[in-house]
């Protein structure tokens, strides 16, 4: 009987193991495939060391439309359009990744694959700001791209071109285009020495010509509409003052109204991205710790307060552990608030102090715990025990909501695939995808923390470059 007893036991704590999250999760092999995962979203000719190899060459006219070369840069998700705006801040955010946790990927024998995926970005970015204040925002036209299911190697859909200028601006295109222009201080100063000069005109354009993108390009409203630019400036100012250290840069800052505290970290919201990095100046004493900087600290961290339950209105969060934000691609907002999280507890750490939430005094130990918990429940340890990222574990989504995935690869079936066959023979499917999207991060679980494993799950199934940014980070972080 005792034995028995002992043995419910047993499997009672395995349970709880389970289902909290403290499981054994190769991080090294997911940092692996996360980084897989952006080459398979490349656009343009594709390098010789590319590794996945079902994808092939890709909107190799892009720009022809307006005489200019827009070749290569990223798919923002599963379909075949190149969104600046998404694509800058997933650039910034990789670079995030990398300045803070280099020497964890250089470890893992990383941090070759991690520069590689962002300077595919920057490279295309450079192209698109030919000039001081001119940058181009997009290649693609999103309603005749979502009429159709093709490969990208197949793309019959018109790549039209849009841009920001003086007359029509974007401030906040022209400032998160800017926020990436450090990481490659170290490897390539020539390199980063030409990003920082695109990053001070862009900021410039960005600060002289004030406006919003999706207001001067209504093509971009129904995806990636901007809900303001204040958040962009200020962000991109954290970033060149870190890049340059020059007093100028600091004196912008000040002048920021504190932009209260938010709800989520996002490809369109980016104050908490800003305020923990003005946070951190303050902790290095870098800073003063009262007016607009100290009020930006504390609003972050009333949000980091937020998300680990601690604070005066907390992130909702699903029975089995989740973060949850929206029921569209909630797993992007997961990542980014785990990561933001992340980093804020290594500088409280390197600062000796605590985060002061209303209910309690949070260590940093306490705050890398919690989003280490949102990594495993992404990675498998979660009520339907899948792993939201694609080819990660055993059980994960074979259903992908992605153009390329779902369609036979090119290099087996040179067969062109119209616009519309594509749904029939190959969305409608109720088979597994051909290609495995191998690192991909699906949108995830609803609130009930249940998923639906189908293409036309979109708001669940379909997987996004601004997702796994900081994840990258944080595997490099965990492994």
């Amino acid at each position: 009987m005792a034995f028995m007893r002992n043995m419910l036991n047993l499997l009672i704590v395995l349970f709880l193991v389970f289902v909290n999250g403290v499981v054994s999760i190769d991080y090294r092999d997911a940092l692996t495939k996360s980084l897989l995962y952006y080459e398979a979203q490349r656009s343009g000719k594709l390098p010789s060391n590319q590794r996945v190899a079902w994808r092939g060459n890709s909107g190799l006219k892009d720009g022809q439309a307006a005489g200019v070369d827009l070749v290569g840069g990223y798919y923002d998700a599963g379909d075949n359009v190149k969104f600046g705006f998404p694509m800058a801040y997933t650039i910034t955010m990789l670079s995030w990744s990398v300045v803070e946790y280099g020497a964890q990927l250089q470890a893992k024998n990383e941090v070759r694959n991690a520069l590689s995926t962002i300077k595919w970005g920057t490279d295309y970015l450079i192209k698109a700001h030919p000039q001081p204040n001119l940058l181009y925002a997009g290649v693609g036209d999103g309603t005749s791209d979502h009429a159709c299911w093709e490969r990208p190697e197949d793309m019959t859909t018109p790549r039209s071109v849009f841009k920001i200028n003086e007359q029509t601006p974007g401030s906040d295109l022209a400032a998160e285009t800017a926020a990436a222009s450090i990481v490659f201080n170290v490897v390539d100063r020539k390199y980063a020495s030409l990003l920082l000069t695109h990053a001070r005109q862009l900021f410039d354009f960005a600060k002289s010509h004030q406006g919003k993108y999706s207001d001067s390009i209504p093509a971009v409203r129904q995806y990636y509409t901007s809900s303001g630019f204040q958040d962009e400036l200020m962000w991109a100012a954290a970033w060149l003052l870190k890049a340059t250290g020059e007093a100028a840069y600091k004196n912008v800052l000040s002048s920021f109204q504190a932009g209260g505290t938010r709800t989520m970290f996002s490809w369109d919201d980016k104050y908490v991205g800003a305020q923990i990095l003005i946070a951190k100046q303050i902790m290095e004493g870098k800073a003063p710790a009262n007016g607009n900087w100290g009020q930006h600290k504390e609003q972050v961290e009333q949000f980091l307060c937020n998300c680990v339950q601690k604070g005066n209105n907390n992130v909702v969060k699903t029975k089995g552990g989740l973060l949850w934000f929206d029921e569209w691609d909630n797993l992007q907002y997961t990542v980014s608030a785990s990561f933001a999280l992340t980093v804020y507890a290594d500088y409280l750490a390197a600062s000796r102090q605590v985060l002061k939430c209303p209910s309690s005094l949070v260590k940093p130990a306490e705050l890398t715990g919690f989003a280490k918990s949102q990594v495993n429940y992404i990675l498998g340890a979660n009520p339907q025990r899948r792993s939201y990222m694609v080819g990660f574990g055993w059980n994960y989504p074979q259903k992908v909501h992605h153009r390329a995935a779902s369609i036979i690869s090119l290099k087996v079936d040179k067969t062109p695939v119209g616009c519309k066959d594509g749904f029939t023979n190959w969305f409608n499917r109720n088979q597994s995808n051909p290609n495995v999207l191998v690192g991909a991060v699906v949108g995830g679980p609803d609130r009930n923390d249940n998923y639906v494993d189908s293409r036309t799950s979109y708001k669940m199934t379909e997987p996004g470059t601004a997702v796994s940014p900081g994840l990258v980070g944080m595997l490099a972080r965990f492994s």
